[in-house]
């Protein structure tokens, strides 16, 4: 084969492997979920053998602390993680042994996500998401917080296969809880989640729910700032 033949194949061939693995994410992705899904049957299988009642999804608390005028350090970096259960025993033992939101310095974040997923914007199950906002005053925060991790735990809401996870942020003058969730564009589960969080916490009607996509939070930097719907 003449070498200039042999060039053009190679130049063609380098060209089809972007489009090959283009379309191969897609089942690599679905093979990676097939595992993930496989690995929690036999976890949940094996926690029911032991006598113990397991959790639908293993589930792993963060703790992030920043203290105010201290050295920059990213985010990242100041995620710790803290445990992680799967059933409704080793729950118990790991909340009983919670500081409350009353206890906690400010500014203090406390993240309860799925197994896997980092409480992070830039995570891939959180990139494309978003998360609903709501903002407790401090003497009532604490309450509300126990029932949603308890939502969370006993995986009680609508979609819950699109709930990533909860975060408490404990501020200066107010606590917030969120709801993160895998998809900001579908615009019937963004609202169905809002409607179960509501019903589940029991939210009066003079509270106000703020939704943000996580896309929006990575261009200004903010968490809470400039949320885009409100309801």
């Amino acid at each position: 084969m003449e070498p200039a033949v042999e060039k053009k194949e190679a130049e063609q061939k380098e060209q089809q492997l972007p489009q090959a693995r283009k379309e191969d994410a897609p089942a690599a992705a679905a093979a990676e979920e097939d595992e993930a899904d496989s690995e929690e049957t036999e976890r949940r299988n094996r926690d029911l053998k032991a006598g113990l009642h397991p959790l639908r999804r293993k589930l792993v608390l963060w703790y992030t602390r920043r203290t105010p005028g201290a050295r920059s350090q990213s985010y990242e970096d100041n995620i710790k993680k803290i445990i992680d259960f799967s059933t409704v025993e080793s729950f118990w033992v790991c909340y009983c042994h919670l500081a409350r939101p009353s206890s906690l310095p400010s500014p203090t974040d406390l993240h309860l996500f799925k197994d896997g997923i980092r409480p992070l914007w830039e995570d891939p199950a959180n990139q494309n998401g978003g998360k609903w906002i709501i903002r407790f005053k401090k003497a009532v925060s604490g309450r509300f917080w126990e029932d949603l991790v308890l939502v969370l735990v006993g995986d009680q809401l609508e979609y819950s296969d699109d709930v990533c996870g909860v975060v408490l942020s404990v501020r200066f003058n107010e606590d917030i809880l969120s709801v993160w969730n895998r998809n900001a564009s579908d615009h019937q589960a963004v609202m169905t989640l809002r409607d179960s969080i509501k019903r589940h916490l029991k939210l009066p009607h003079s509270y106000l729910m703020e939704y943000k996509p996580h896309d929006a939070s990575r261009r200004d930097n903010s968490s809470y700032r400039n949320t885009w719907l409100r309801g």
